[in-house]
């Protein structure tokens, strides 16, 4: 039951009165026996985080990934991870050894790439490279724990529906950020906060879904304790005008959880970045394999991670961004 359960609770965990019963039911197994297993895996550090994965851009943040070429790795890293809209941040084997996703507020006053000059400037970076989504073909840290998904999958794109966010929205964005608590009635503290009843958390967290504010409500795991010790981020050289279509042809691959179209320099000739998680690197390399034969490179290069610096989700509408500015802009 296990991988049955984790397979489950990636892909959606039910924003419900007593979730952990709707997993038992589809489970076959109790609400009791369930919530014990939620509780021993995150003891055992499996699952890292349950909350809202909300859309950056959306939110009216401005993001990047963003990669410096520094020296001292460590001390630069701490800095960087002062900044509250840095999520992820990395060492990779490479001459730009530090790769990190940043994200500055809607009201900010430095910008995003003034943000960047400052981070650079303040840990003595020899170089660097910001790297916006110019495109985006997949996002789905999905992790096929029972390894039986096939070995690619057709991307459905949903339409997106418009929404106007109102000062409940606001209020439900700053709450289901939170880790919820394993417990049986783990939003019940948010439907008294908010003074709504458990139908209307549900109903407007679907309308965020369907507006593509929040992409789900899901578990996130701790990739090496489930199992996937091995994860590449690899970046392939292509003809940019076919870029696009490549770029759908490799999202398709099961085992690829991030795909995105990004810019291009003259030091970093790569337009496509994949992210791939697998159980070994002779996995990661078999996936790559298949996919250099379907789409024909120029080139492509593996970036390894090699140090996890920072891995956790942005807290929006914090007063911490401003609080950075203030002192370090």
């Amino acid at each position: 039951m296990e991988k049955d359960f984790l397979n489950l609770i990636q892909k959606e965990f039910p924003i419900e009165e007593r979730p952990f019963l709707e997993l038992a039911k589809k489970l076959n197994s109790s609400e009791e026996e369930v919530l014990n297993l939620y509780k021993k895996l995150k003891e055992d550090k499996i699952i890292r985080q349950t909350s809202a994965i909300f859309d950056t851009k959306s939110l009216g943040y401005d993001s990047s990934l963003v990669a410096f070429m520094v020296d001292d790795i460590e001390s630069a890293a701490k800095f960087i991870n002062t900044h509250p809209g840095v999520s992820h941040n990395y060492e990779r084997d490479n001459e730009f050894n530090l790769w990190f996703t940043i994200a500055v507020e809607p009201e900010s006053k430095l910008g995003l790439k003034k943000t960047v000059e400052i981070m650079a400037k303040k840990t003595n970076a020899k170089d660097f490279i910001i790297l916006p989504t110019k495109k985006m073909f997949k996002i789905s840290v999905t992790l096929d724990v029972k390894g039986d998904r096939a070995k690619k999958e057709k991307i459905i794109q949903k339409r997106k529906v418009e929404m106007k966010l109102s000062p409940l929205h606001f209020d439900m964005i700053k709450l289901l950020q939170e880790d919820i608590k394993p417990v049986k009635e783990p939003f019940l503290e948010i439907v008294k906060k908010l003074d709504i009843d458990y139908e209307t958390l549900k109903k407007e967290a679907k309308r965020m879904q369907e507006a593509k504010i929040m992409r789900r409500f899901a578990s996130i795991l701790y990739h090496r304790r489930a199992g996937f010790k091995a994860n590449a981020m690899v970046v392939w050289s292509v003809d940019e005008n076919k870029a696009e279509e490549i770029g759908k042809r490799v999202a398709e691959f099961s085992a690829v959880s991030h795909c995105y179209l990004r810019p291009v320099y003259p030091n970093w000739p790569y337009p496509l970045f994949s992210m791939i998680h697998a159980k070994s690197k002779e996995e990661v390399e078999e996936v790559v394999e298949s996919i250099k034969k379907e789409i024909e490179p120029k080139d492509y290069k593996y970036l390894y991670s090699t140090r996890e610096f920072k891995k956790q989700r942005i807290k929006y509408f914090s007063d911490e961004f401003k609080k950075w500015e203030r002192e370090n802009g």
